[in-house]
């Protein structure tokens, strides 16, 4: 906890299989902060007292965590809620069990889910006082404002899907996920201003948002006359490791998210330009007919991209030799105009012995691994492909040394990185992923 808001933490101690938790994500300095407790107190809610552990943060706000029943929130000093967990008494999770047989199995398009820890599924109601909107659990094509899933008035719907997933063609307005998720939502209103809360967990997760007048109140929290939007977190696995934030303008939740996970570097300037980008360029002569076409017709451009038929057989950090004979020559050409060149590096790494990369990645152990312990094979651009292990600090590490000049043979200063099908993609596997 600190002046960006409160973090709330819960895990069974001792389980038999460790639940998952999302390591490298937060900041080093976040764990650097201490935590001091200011009171115990009692709050009388609804007519009830009940035993609370309450926390004084900077700026008037204060968090206040009840022990029996269960309930996070966060509200101005001794005044109104913020942003609350548990107000509805939604909380669960399944418990590990012994695997009998092919129980809690799950088939999709020929893929076998065997579950062999049995189901993991975690859920929580999460309440913005106040809100008129909900924004952010990105990606997906629909309103910038989150339509309720569920409640009065709401016609048949899903909840919102947070899954990684490589999607060419995608359904219009719906809450289908596409590409990265990142479980953060913002909510804001004209008389609370914005609050925010981000559950850092990386599992497959559904998240309903409820309209108006939807009922379950469990008598946790009392009926207010704060108006609210209330949501319903639901993961497949995972602890709960939540943040709240508390604003109170839009500017300062994202300064306190990225506070805790981190800022994005400032892109550099000829980064925000106009870019050139098709599938594919042919070969040098291509490129530089591209290139002298756009000041032919005096259309200004400040970088030009590569795809994968650049490489040599889908092989990463490699050229085409018969098609780009002389990359750094092409670079450097781009380069005295003030241009620059990206080539596109994939996450999947084509199984051949000739290959460095492959070669090298199957020495160390880096792949993903299957259930049996061999190396994960799957199907993409290149054929046969296996993917790297990036939860090994050790294998990031590795990965990262092959962007350097010196070991990207045929790169300059000049040449920049297009790091894609990230989710990641596999065309063979179930939903076209891992």
């Amino acid at each position: 906890m600190g002046s960006c808001g409160s973090r709330s933490t819960r895990t069974k101690l001792d389980p038999p299989k460790k639940r998952s938790e999302v390591p490298d994500v937060l900041v080093p300095e976040f764990f650097s902060k201490k935590l001091w407790l200011q009171r115990l107190s009692t709050e009388t809610i609804g007519g009830n007292v009940g035993p609370s552990s309450i926390v004084y943060l900077l700026d008037g706000y204060e968090a206040v965590l009840r022990h029996d029943p269960f309930e996070v929130y966060v509200r101005k000093k001794g005044g109104n809620r913020i942003v609350s967990m548990n107000s509805h008494g939604l909380f669960d999770f399944e418990q590990l069990r012994e695997k009998n047989g092919e129980d809690w199995q799950e088939r999709f398009k020929g893929h076998t889910d065997t579950r062999p820890f049995g189901p993991q599924s975690i859920s929580f109601d999460v309440s913005f006082y106040d809100a008129d909107h909900v924004y952010g659990i990105p990606e997906r094509a629909t309103s910038f404002a989150l339509k309720p899933t569920r409640g009065p008035g709401v016609e048949e719907s899903e909840p919102y899907r947070l899954f990684n997933l490589d999607v060419f063609e995608y359904i219009h307005d719906s809450p289908f996920g596409l590409y990265g998720s990142v479980p953060l939502m913002i909510s804001h209103g004209k008389a609370s201003g914005t609050s925010g809360f981000f559950w850092l967990n990386a599992a497959e997760m559904q998240i309903d948002v409820l309209g108006t007048g939807w009922d379950a109140e469990s008598g946790i929290s009392p009926p207010t006359s704060q108006n609210r939007i209330d949501t319903h977190w639901m993961s497949e696995a995972g602890i709960v490791d939540a943040f709240f934030f508390v604003g109170p303008g839009p500017k300062d939740v994202i300064g306190q998210y990225t506070s805790v996970t981190g800022t994005p570097a400032m892109p550099q300037l000829f980064a925000v330009a106009y870019h050139q980008c098709r599938w594919n360029y042919r070969d040098e002569e291509d490129v530089e007919q591209v290139d002298a076409m756009f000041d032919e017709h005096d259309i200004p451009y400040d970088v030009l991209w590569l795809d994968i038929e650049h490489t040599d057989g889908k092989r990463y950090f490699t050229w085409d030799r018969t098609l780009f004979p002389h990359p750094e020559e092409m670079q450097r050409k781009l380069a005295g105009k003030g241009r620059h060149m990206v080539t596109i590096v994939d996450p999947h790494i084509k199984r051949v012995d000739s290959y460095f990369l492959h070669k090298q990645a199957t020495e160390k152990r880096y792949y993903v691994r299957d259930n049996t312990g061999k190396d994960y094979d799957g199907w993409c651009w290149p054929g046969s492909s296996s993917y790297l292990d990036m939860l090994r600090p050790e294998v990031r590490s590795w990965w990262a040394e092959k962007f350097s000049i010196e070991n990207y043979v045929g790169s300059t200063p000049s040449l920049y990185i297009w790091n894609d099908m990230n989710e990641p993609s596999v065309f063979n596997g179930p939903e076209n992923t891992l």
